[in-house]
């Protein structure tokens, strides 16, 4: 379903420039860290601004907003379905391949009633083999 507001929304230049340094990183950056990389694009850019956008992209489908249990929103351009590792020692999120796993639990989704995956977010939690190799 097509979000009707986001077909009338415009594609402004601080938007698509925002977009763009979001798709140029596999990071997952917080709205604070990806301020910093737009503004040597757009040095008169607010954090606010860059704040609304990823908001806006957000809802339109755009880019991925991710609560990962860290009190602080991470954002992620790649649309394709896939999962993230989160560093509990240095806060580094990681792409996880996609595995389709709504298909494992659709018999207990249907006991429930009538209930439409429409979309899945999984993190996991540990601890990442740069952070292993230091405690070691």
């Amino acid at each position: 379903m097509v979000n009707m507001d986001c077909e009338r929304t415009r594609l402004t230049k601080q938007r698509r420039v925002v977009l763009e340094e979001l798709r140029k990183t596999t990071a997952h950056p917080t709205a604070d860290e990806l301020y910093e990389v737009v503004r040597k694009r757009l040095p008169n850019i607010s954090l606010g601004t860059v704040y609304r956008n990823l908001e806006i992209l957000s809802a339109c489908g755009e880019v991925l907003k991710l609560d990962l249990g860290e009190g602080k929103k991470r954002f992620d351009a790649c649309m394709e379905p896939h999962y993230h590792l989160r560093c509990t020692e240095c806060g580094r999120v990681i792409d996880v391949p996609y595995l389709p796993l709504e298909r494992e639990f659709e018999e207990q989704f249907k006991a429930m009633g009538s209930f439409k995956i429409t979309s899945v977010q999984i993190h996991f939690d540990g601890i990442c083999e740069g952070c292993l190799k230091k405690m070691n």
